[in-house]
């Protein structure tokens, strides 16, 4: 394929094949993405392909950036037609410069042989140049005329016309009739062919070269995969090829090696450099259990780990097959240059022979109207649509790659940057996804140190995550107390257990006003701790209050940043959580969300719908990380999802964030819009250069003096292509991750028409556990949004149209609560 209408044609061809349902052509990768019935041959689709006029072959499944075998080529066939070429322009044009003519060449007796000459030299740079004339001869047999084609009619017009001249020369000669030699001597359009091919062929080196600049991000990945392993096997080390590892070997990494597969660290602590993968810089630190991950580098001691995931599994692997899939496929914008390059060399060809046809039957000479005719066909580009938005979301793919944002698709890449309303999903997405304790209240005459020592001998043995919270906090603090014995777990209320010789008790206020009487401002706190969010533990030892111990997910440490920047971008954010409206209000105004754009108590199942209702706004990015999140990421336009999060989540979201940074979401929203913004300004160049060009090319402009040379015109045909590629590559120089020169989008939200809003105060909730039951029921009418707060003992009920008290109060007495009042 060398142009758009190629590209166009294939998948014209191949979407004519019986089962297939979808086909994506890249000019770029020369590559092809089908999507068809499980019963449709490879066969028929390579023959489909074959039949078209282009050769076809099976992916072969390796992750490795073909070898660029254009550059060379090309760059041999340039340096042989110079060869030629140089002695061509000494011949044709040396004497315009001063340059002596050799005797036997000058005068009009000798016109033939300098035109033989000129013939000479030209036929070699024909010949070597002979895959335009191959390619075009094809195209137009298959009635697919491409870029080929233009260049090989421009170029063989020129040479048919200087033979056309020679044998006017030669019957000159003849008949003595010296005006008619002369006229001939200078009208020889030999010289056009051979430069209009160099030229030609000089493009296509630059634009075979430019190209290869594309896949850049990818080749350095690759460059970063170790070749071998170091196996550990019966005591023995073992180096073999990376191919040989399987799942389950156990392999050693030194300090400065890389790390050869995904694993687990077994034994060893060291710090690992995962730039390659997440594009920070600041090495992790790793110790047995952590993960590792194929192509970081294994900084300080030595590691002994447990091969988990290998070959085409491995996290790099992924990677690279990301942003591969999300290049082969296009983007909305491509259409446009599709349907352009349906019609666009035919539409050429047909203006190049109404050029010529016209200029004739305006009374002009032969050669003028063959010039502007070769003109036309040689200046037309269709490289230029054709590599306008693919070269923009490959080098857009791999900026993405290098800082750890992953676009599945080029649809991916083209939409995030015009989302109107990011939704937050809370746990493990705002907040780091499991509890902290946030906060020590020892109780009178007790110590931190003494709190926290015996609620950790006290959780000792818990998996409780509640539990796990005490335990990690004390040995942060270097505490490392037994486990307690005799452990007597109270369902909904705590745990009891004898800790050198004493009962320890601790749990929620329920167990406390069991176990040991305390004063109400103790519990008033704990009250208080719960309105910021955390979950009170009270503990005890006999008859004597230890204290309280506030336990709660604490947010990321950039969430607050991300969510500011989103907003300065004009986007509006939505807290989306399943926990209690007291804890989900506590956590919007640490990061710095309005009340009002917070949703909580939402079950697995309404994410869906929330997503659903936002967007009748506005365009919606979702982003999420757990199960429960999978169908609302693939509701949203932009399913975004965390990349440390559940499998299912990251194969159902359209973008994965590896570092699991919230900071990763503007970042991916700027590094979109640069890349729209650019995919724009080369179709805008592409459109732009034809629509200037062609008429120039064709004389219209011909009053004014403007005449366009064919050799002109070739220059500036491959000059097109090269802008276009230049342009993208300047996507890699995009800072994505400075906030500085944000702007809000113009664009107004479509605000949700509320016609009804009721508070309803009801009595009997106790636990998140009620509020779901009365959400559930309310959300069974129809229209009918509820936030409900066990708390507050309240349920806030938004609807499209007018709801009887009635029917609100029997939907939630139904389950067994009482309504007090409405308003």
């Amino acid at each position: 394929m060398s142009c758009a209408a190629c590209s166009a044609h294939v998948e014209k061809a191949v979407r004519e094949v019986p089962g297939v349902t979808g086909v994506s052509v890249s000019l770029l990768t020369n590559s092809m993405t089908i999507e068809c019935a499980p019963d449709t041959a490879d066969r028929t689709i390579i023959q489909a392909v074959q039949r078209a006029g282009y050769g076809a072959s099976l992916d072969d499944g390796r992750e490795e950036i073909p070898a660029d075998e254009q550059t060379p080529r090309l760059k041999k066939r340039l340096i042989a037609s110079l060869c030629f070429l140089l002695p061509l322009m000494y011949l044709t044009m040396g004497h315009m410069v001063g340059l002596p003519l050799p005797p036997f060449f000058d005068g009009a007796e000798n016109a033939f042989w300098f035109a033989l000459a000129q013939l000479l030299l030209t036929l070699p740079v024909c010949i070597i140049n002979r895959a335009f004339f191959r390619g075009g001869l094809k195209s137009l047999l298959h009635r697919a005329p491409g870029m080929d084609t233009l260049v090989s009619l421009g170029a063989g017009a020129a040479v048919l016309y200087g033979l056309f001249a020679m044998v006017q020369i030669a019957l000159g000669l003849r008949s003595h009739d010296m005006d008619r030699v002369l006229q001939y001597r200078h009208d020889l359009y030999f010289e056009s062919a051979a430069m209009i091919l160099t030229l030609i062929t000089v493009g296509k080196l630059l634009e075979a070269y430019s190209k290869g600049k594309t896949t850049g991000a990818l080749k350095r990945l690759l460059d970063l995969t170790p070749k071998t392993a170091t196996l550990l096997r019966d005591g023995q080390e073992q180096t073999v090829p990376i191919a040989q590892v399987q799942a389950g070997d156990r392999f050693l990494v030194r300090p400065g090696e890389s790390i050869p597969v995904d694993g687990i660290v077994e034994e060893g602590v060291s710090s690992v450099n995962e730039s390659a993968l997440t594009g920070e810089s600041m090495p992790v630190d790793k110790g047995p259990g952590d993960p590792v991950s194929a192509a970081t580098v294994n900084q300080n001691g030595a590691l002994r780990c447990r091969a988990t995931r290998v070959g085409r599994d491995t996290t790099l692997s992924q990677v690279i097959r990301l942003v591969q899939e999300a290049s082969a496929t296009k983007a909305p914008m491509a259409k446009i240059a599709d349907r352009v390059s349906r019609v666009f060399v035919p539409a050429v060809m047909a203006i190049a022979l109404g050029t010529f046809a016209l200029w004739t039957l305006l009374g002009s000479d032969l050669t003028f109207a063959l010039s502007r005719a070769i003109s036309v066909l040689v200046i037309s580009c269709p490289c230029a649509l054709g590599l306008a938005t693919p070269v923009a979301i490959m080098v857009g793919s791999g900026v993405g790659a290098k800082h750890g944002i992953l676009f599945k698709t080029a649809e991916a890449l083209e939409n995030t940057g015009s989302t109107d309303i990011v939704i937050l999903d809370k746990t493990g997405t705002v907040t780091q996804g499991e509890p902290h304790v946030v906060q020590l209240l020892p109780g009178e005459g007790v110590s931190s140190q003494e709190l926290l020592t015996k609620a950790a001998a006290l959780e000792g043995d818990s998996e409780h995550p509640l539990a796990q919270a005490i335990r990690k906090q004390a040995e942060a603090e270097g505490l490392s107390p037994a486990p307690a014995q005799n452990i007597q777990a109270l369902p909904g209320k705590g745990i009891l257990g004898q800790y050198e010789g004493v009962t320890l008790a601790g749990g929620n206020r329920k167990l406390m006003e069991e176990t040991l009487p305390l004063p109400p401002q103790v519990f008033a706190e704990g009250d208080l701790l719960a309105d910021q969010g955390m979950t009170p533990l009270y503990f005890a030892e006999q008859n004597r209050y230890l204290g309280m111990i506030g336990v709660a997910d604490v947010i990321k440490p950039t969430s607050r940043e991300a969510i500011r920047q989103l907003g300065q971008m004009g986007r509006r954010v939505i807290l989306l959580t399943g926990d209690t409206p007291g804890t989900a209000r506590q956590i919007a105004r640490q990061v710095g969300i309005p009340e009002e754009n917070v949703i909580a108590g939402i079950l697995p199942d309404g994410k869906e719908a929330q997503v659903r209702r936002f967007q009748t706004e506005g365009k919606v990015a979702m982003v999420g990380d757990g199960i429960n999140d999978a169908p609302a990421l693939t509701r949203a336009q932009v399913g975004v999802a965390i990349g440390a999060g559940a499998d299912i989540a990251i194969d159902a979201a359209d973008v994965v964030l590896v570092r699991s940074d919230l900071l990763d979401v503007p970042a991916a929203i700027r590094l979109s819009s640069r890349v729209v913004r650019n995919i724009k300004q080369n179709l805008f160049w592409a459109f732009f250069y034809n629509a200037v060009c062609i008429p120039l090319a064709a004389g219209a402009w011909n009053f004014l003096g403007l005449v366009l040379s064919p050799m002109v015109a070739a220059g500036a045909m491959s000059l097109s292509s090269i802008c276009v590629v230049c342009n993208a590559l300047r996507l890699n120089a995009v800072p994505i991750k400075d906030s500085s020169k944000d702007r809000p989008r113009k664009r107004k939200l479509r605000k949700e028409e509320r016609t009804m809003q009721k508070t309803i105060q009801i009595e009997g909730m106790m636990c998140g556990h009620c509020e779901a039951r009365v959400k559930k029921a309310l959300e069974a009418l129809p229209g009918v949004t509820a936030t409900v707060d066990h708390a507050a003992g309240t349920a806030v009920v938004t609807a499209h149209r007018p709801i009887a008290d009635d029917l609100l109060r029997q939907a939630v007495e139904a389950q067994d609560y009482k309504v007090t009042h409405i308003r």
